[in-house]
């Protein structure tokens, strides 16, 4: 597998992201929307930042569970119920991401979003990996 990131000079300089990512390999991972639930099926955290590690840790899980490590995310969705409180966050998130996950950004998005499926979740996570 192969993931060559692309950040154009003539775009604004990515922080935690990456601006285009090349993949090439020959499986695909679709990882479903993972929220901040623990084994039992409840929302934990009662922040956006502890409950965006929470999804994170999860979405990393099942990533591994298909044989993939982070660096193989080619693209992550983050799914919000409060950008400006995202953004508010997004050192402490970037840390965690960092932490978790490391340095080696896929392409992503941060979108709005009304609700989650679980009202008291805060943030969802998706992505695609690929294997080689």
């Amino acid at each position: 597998m192969t993931a060559e990131r692309i950040n154009p000079p003539d775009l604004s300089p990515p922080v935690g992201f990456s601006h285009a990512v090349v993949a090439t390999g020959t499986r695909l991972v679709f990882l479903a929307g993972q929220t901040a639930l623990d084994g039992d099926g409840k929302v934990t955290g009662d922040t956006l930042p502890e409950q965006f590690e929470r999804a994170l840790g999860n979405l990393l899980t099942a990533l591994r569970a298909a044989g993939a490590t982070p660096a193989d995310l080619a693209r992550v969705t983050v799914y919000a119920t409060d950008v400006a409180a995202y953004r508010a966050h997004a050192p402490e998130l970037g840390r965690a991401w960092r932490r978790l996950a490391g340095r080696t950004y896929p392409a992503m998005a941060v979108v709005e979003v009304v609700r989650l499926w679980d009202d008291r979740a805060m943030v969802e996570l998706d992505g695609v990996a690929l294997l080689g």
